[in-house]
């Protein structure tokens, strides 16, 4: 049987800030993908948004990790020469009602700790973005975008040259705690087993799933599964918008957020809906819905505009009839066994956080 230090399950975003956090700490590091390649389900399939913390409850793991990995994310992108902008991000109310919903937000936002944001009336609003229709607005200066595939590259060659491992097509099977450790089987074109002192689980809407396979581990730790699905569509006709667009629901008007890639291309969702299978594609009959939504902001949107863009999956720890969830970090401190470490429901802001959840896992070792 092989022996290492720690095997870290996943190669999405946040297994491979992991898997570089560790490695550089001196840690013998395996990463098991059972994917050809990485970043293959959730990391590659969100609208690559640096998000500055304003939308998650003051408190909560979610946020303070959103707002230490901002931080840090941008700090690194800029010291690898990856390709990000900060654009600003503008949350607007389609009418005066939502003021109230604002202020809300504006308040979480100092909260959190974010102090450069600020309401904007209409007129303000629509003088820093003449296309944009709303009777107000809150602006974040920084939040931005970001090239995910190219920070989880920098991530894996940091991690590598740190001696990790990557092994691809390595699917897990099942594992085993033993008085001396965590044993991993897994499959692929050659199966075995791998013997670790320290495991961590970051294999996103499969992670409930792994920790259930573990042999040993009490099953009251693992939380139910709940699989939403976010659709999203994208037009070639560039928005007259420069910064990301967070619209407010109101009634049953939808509110469907605008982010932007770096080639300027409009990206409209998600759309999240609850389902129990994946299917990757996109329901072209969701384009009314979506437009609806865009229209309150955008309001020059051409009919036709828009096209099924891309879907992506997570695995949440609560359900459509249950409040949101805080994400679980679960360490030895909860279920008793030495050197694991499991990460259920890491749902957005997941790629903002994930160099501040790297720094969590391993004080949690």
């Amino acid at each position: 049987m092989e022996k290492t230090d720690c095997i870290v399950i996943g190669a999405g975003v946040v297994g491979l800030a992991v898997a570089r956090k560790l490695a550089q700490s001196d840690r013998e590091v395996v990463i098991l993908e059972g994917a050809d390649r990485i970043g293959t389900e959730a990391s590659s399939r969100t609208g690559e948004v640096v998000h500055a913390g304003i939308h998650y409850p003051s408190g909560s793991l979610r946020a303070r990790l959103c707002v230490e990995g901002r931080d840090m994310v941008y700090a690194y992108c800029q010291h690898q020469g990856i390709n990000h902008r900060m654009t600003g991000e503008m949350v607007t109310a389609g009418d005066r009602s939502q003021w109230k919903d604002l202020e809300k937000l504006m308040a979480q936002a100092l909260a959190n700790g974010i102090l450069d944001v600020r309401l904007l009336d209409k007129g303000e609003a629509m003088t820093l973005e003449p296309g944009l229709a709303c009777s107000g607005a809150l602006i974040s200066p920084t939040t931005g975008i970001i090239d995910s595939h190219a920070l989880m590259k920098a991530f894996l060659a940091d991690a590598v040259g740190a001696g990790a491992v990557l092994a691809l097509n390595t699917p897990v099977l099942a594992g085993k705690i033993t008085g001396h450790g965590i044993e991993i089987s897994h499959g692929g074109s050659e199966t075995g087993t791998i013997s670790c002192d320290a495991l961590v689980n970051c294999s996103g809407i499969h992670a409930q799933q792994v920790a259930a396979r573990l042999q040993g581990f009490d099953p009251v730790h693992v939380p139910d599964t709940f699989l939403c699905k976010g659709s999203y569509f994208i037009t070639s006709k560039a928005p007259p918008i420069s910064r990301l667009v967070f619209s407010l629901p109101s009634g049953s008007v939808p509110g469907i957020h605008m982010s932007l890639d770096l080639a300027g291309q409009a990206r409209f969702g998600p759309d999240s809906q609850w389902t129990n299978h994946i299917d990757y594609h996109v329901d072209p009959t969701r384009e009314l819905f979506f437009a609806s939504g865009i229209k309150r902001y955008w309001p020059g949107l051409p009919d036709g505009a828009l096209h099924p863009g891309f879907a992506g999956y997570f695995a949440r720890t609560y359900g459509p009839a249950n409040p949101v969830a805080d994400w679980i970090i679960q360490g030895p401190d909860v279920h008793g066994v030495d050197g694991l470490v499991n990460l259920f429901g890491i749902d957005s802001p997941g790629l903002t956080a994930c160099m501040a959840i790297a720094e969590e896992v391993v004080k949690m070792l």
